[in-house]
């Protein structure tokens, strides 16, 4: 699932980001985020996708 060289780079950046006084949580919450956002790029590229109207047919929303 990795597809980033350099993760310790990456979570260096994480936390230096991080405003002071940052909890446990508010980190975990960061990694949690970015890995989800990665997961869902390589998704999208291997082409593990859903039409926007597919989605809101299923959610039985009207189409736009």
């Amino acid at each position: 699932m990795d597809t980033h060289p350099n993760v310790k780079l990456e979570a260096q950046r994480l936390v230096d980001r991080l405003p002071e006084g940052a909890s446990w949580d508010d980190l975990m919450y960061q990694i949690y985020v970015r890995q989800a956002v990665e997961a869902g790029l390589a998704d999208a590229d291997a082409g593990r996708v859903v039409p926007h109207a597919e989605v809101r047919a299923r959610l039985g929303l009207p189409l736009r």
